[in-house]
């Protein structure tokens, strides 16, 4: 299967969801920056809020490929502790690295959402969306980042992943809708068209008119 590009790849991830349309509990939650594209068209077919969502894995030091938790932008934070004593990680080391992954987070969220507040998370549908998932590390860590803010539930949303990753991510979440999972997979960008790099002003766009959308469509209603 061949994606045109985000916005296609968005639309039909839409249209596998499209029991949660209108629904008052649910939220879109874009990884950015490439799932921010994907997660957009999701929200305006689905008209549902969107935001967001940044979160990183907390790599053990000298093999930081290897995670040993995650943090969210708004500090809730998941620890591996299997992890955790496997490498030898005191206290002191674990804030440590926490407050250098929060400080980075907390910038991109500022630039992105320009001092808005986050959308609720608690107790609410949250939809997570990137544009593909390789190895799935890293959509694992926002996951468990995710679920310390106590959403009602976790629908992981990606166009596409390898069978073994999606079998493994099926199994953290409550719903997990990946369009294909091909065994041949090099690259989350050889199943798109067109899979060019999104920059820190394109998701700030995407965002903003979001919020414009929904704004007027919220005008309309109520005057109706």
């Amino acid at each position: 299967m061949i994606f045109a590009d985000r916005s296609d790849a968005g639309r039909q991830l839409a249209a596998a969801l499209a029991d949660l349309m209108d629904s008052p509990n649910a939220i879109v939650l874009g990884i950015p920056r490439g799932g921010v594209a994907v997660a957009a068209e999701i929200a305006r077919i689905l008209r549902l809020p969107l935001d967001v969502f940044l979160a990183r894995k907390l790599g053990v030091p000298g093999h930081e490929e290897l995670a040993f938790g995650a943090v969210a932008a708004n500090g809730s934070r998941f620890l591996d502790q299997q992890i955790v004593r496997m490498a030898g990680l005191t206290e002191p080391e674990i804030d440590e690295i926490t407050a250098a992954t929060l400080q980075v987070l907390e910038q991109r969220a500022e630039i992105y959402r320009a001092g808005r507040a986050p959308l609720q998370v608690a107790g609410s549908s949250a939809i997570l969306v990137d544009d593909g998932i390789a190895t799935g590390a890293s959509f694992y860590a926002a996951i468990h980042a995710l679920r310390q803010l106590d959403p009602a539930g976790i629908i992981a949303a990606t166009p596409v992943a390898p069978p073994s990753t999606a079998s493994w991510l099926r199994a953290q979440v409550d719903r997990f809708v990946c369009l294909d999972t091909p065994y041949r997979f090099q690259a989350v960008g050889q199943f798109y068209g067109r899979f060019p790099q999104l920059s820190d002003e394109d998701v700030i766009r995407l965002l903003v008119a979001s919020r414009t959308l929904a704004t007027r469509e919220h005008t309309v209603d109520t005057s109706s």
